[in-house]
């Protein structure tokens, strides 16, 4: 199975505990990989996600091999029917066959040119190797989504629940608080966050933002959308930190007022 979204998931709940198994014992399942090969593609470089996941490959005996495309080898093309007169020497329904035969699984990790939202939002890097490699591909981030790090979130947010000294009477109430950062970044880890925490259905979900910062609407279906920061932290159990530039004048910043900035005060009226 392809792992893109929180679509790929059945059901969440069994999947954060066995993440939390695995959490508490890496190497219960040392033989489930043996004889398998991860190729690990970055058409952007990472440091967590990268180490991460070799490092849970390897827990489980797996073989990794990292592959920094278009700087240790051809630079892809990914349209179809593209004139390939330009910095690509190789196309991906050629090159995503043969990694399929070399890999077992392959797991990509790509990123917005935050330009075109069609462009961006048409995940065509991921799918084109979806279509053409033939084994299971994993998204170590793409331009929209992040589902590893969302998931991890969860997994935080189970265990410290589990972990409160009083358990909450109702949902807990989970924020996710825009905040100003000095360059556009892009809306993916936002739309991943708030897609999860949605579907996992077991909190009150705020999402708070300047106006002119609405995420796409299909992940974020669930969640209370306010431009009050302040009135969205008003006792909140988790607040979710990040930017993320516009997104239907795609790709902007607008403003990087402080007022958004979270503070020590702010986090007062919070639990």
């Amino acid at each position: 199975n392809h792992f893109i979204s929180v679509k790929d998931v059945e059901n969440i709940e069994p999947l954060i505990q066995l993440a939390q198994q695995y959490k508490q014992h890496p190497h219960k399942d040392a033989s489930l990989g043996k004889g398998k090969r991860l190729g690990c593609l970055f058409l952007n470089p990472s440091m967590r996600t990268r180490l991460s996941t070799q490092i849970a490959a390897q827990n489980l005996g797996m073989e990794t091999i990292v592959f920094n495309v278009g700087q240790e080898g051809w630079a892809l093309e990914f349209e179809e029917e593209a004139i390939m007169s330009g910095k690509t020497v190789e196309h991906v329904k050629d090159a995503a066959p043969i990694l399929g035969k070399y890999f077992d699984l392959l797991a990509i990790r790509t990123f917005p040119g935050l330009k075109v939202k069609e462009e961006d939002y048409s995940e065509l890097y991921i799918r084109q190797f979806i279509k053409y490699a033939g084994v299971p591909v994993i998204s170590l981030e793409s331009a929209t989504l992040h589902p590893l790090q969302s998931l991890t979130d969860l997994l935080t947010i189970s265990e410290c629940l589990e972990s409160a000294k009083a358990p909450l009477k109702k949902k807990p109430k989970v924020v996710l608080t825009w905040a100003p950062h000095v360059k556009p970044l892009p809306q993916c880890v936002a739309n991943s966050f708030a897609q999860w925490i949605n579907a996992w259905g077991k909190a009150e979900v705020v999402i708070t933002h300047p106006e002119e910062y609405e995420l796409d609407p299909q992940f974020t279906q669930g969640a209370t959308i306010t431009h009050h920061q302040e009135e969205a932290l008003a006792n909140a159990d988790f607040v979710y930190v990040k930017n993320w530039s516009t997104y239907t004048d795609y790709g902007r910043i607008y403003c990087n007022d402080p007022k958004w900035m979270l503070t020590h005060k702010k986090l007062s009226s919070t639990n």
